[in-house]
């Protein structure tokens, strides 16, 4: 059975507020994360990713009343992330409202944080978000970084993925640092790598900037697609991209 492509806008939230900028940096303001959250669903977004973008640069925790009042208003799948270290923060987040919940620099610092969290909540709740960058110095020529963007970590992105995968995560955030906020389109050939190597869904993020944006990453191998300053500031409909892919033989909802 062919799996419809799920469209999925992203919510960068910084102090309470949705933001966006390029590679994490000039962040503008988009917006209230629940007033944002509540057009998405109505506008037919499949699921929801929100983001605490500095509380693991800050080393402190997701902020979870905002994930309650976003919550609140979605009856669509929600993903949180940001300041994830434990399987205590996990639970916290799923008592809170999210449906999965994503780990990243968390995950880094300890692998096992991915396992013991699949294992206590189901590979299903469980997302490895990696924000990736090119680096010539690694095998396959992609770094993981940490931090929201801000930290190299030496670890080869197409093993780390690989290896989170084993560890039990169900599903995999392939963020593209270099193409983060550009519009200049998904990193293809991070998608494929990724791909070659992992048999759970993976979510392509970064670089969408036009209707022709999508389709390449799902034709790359991603089973959903992430988005966040074309949705924000009105440059692109949900129903829109929907259309698009539809269109180039890829099934929606």
């Amino acid at each position: 059975m062919t799996v419809a492509v799920r469209v999925i806008p992203c919510l960068d939230v910084d102090a309470g507020r949705v933001v966006k900028g390029i590679r994490f940096t000039d962040l503008r303001d988009a917006g209230d994360p629940v007033e944002l959250a509540r057009v998405y669903d109505r506008e037919g977004a499949d699921e929801l990713v929100f983001f605490d973008i500095t509380a693991s640069a800050q080393g402190r925790d997701t902020t979870y009343d905002v994930v309650r009042r976003t919550a609140e208003q979605v009856f669509i799948p929600l993903t949180v992330g940001g300041g994830v270290r434990a399987v205590e923060d996990v639970d916290l987040l799923l008592r809170a409202g999210a449906d999965k919940v994503t780990v990243n620099t968390g995950a880094v610092a300890r692998p096992e944080l991915v396992r013991e969290a699949a294992e206590r909540f189901g590979s299903q709740c469980v997302v490895l978000s990696m924000d990736v960058h090119r680096a010539p110095g690694t095998p396959s020529g992609f770094e993981v970084t940490t931090h929201g963007g801000r930290r190299g970590t030496g670890i080869d992105a197409v093993e780390w993925a690989e290896r989170g995968a084993k560890l039990g995560a169900g599903e995999i955030t392939l963020n593209s640092m270099d193409a983060d906020g550009t519009g200049d389109g998904y990193d293809l050939e991070l998608i494929r790598a990724v791909r070659g190597v992992v048999g759970v869904p993976i979510v392509a993020s970064g670089g969408a900037g036009t209707l022709a944006d999508f389709a390449p990453a799902v034709d790359a191998g991603a089973d959903a697609v992430l988005a966040a300053t074309v949705f924000h500031f009105g440059q692109l409909r949900i129903g829109d991209v929907k259309a698009r892919l539809s269109e180039a033989g890829h099934p929606v909802r």
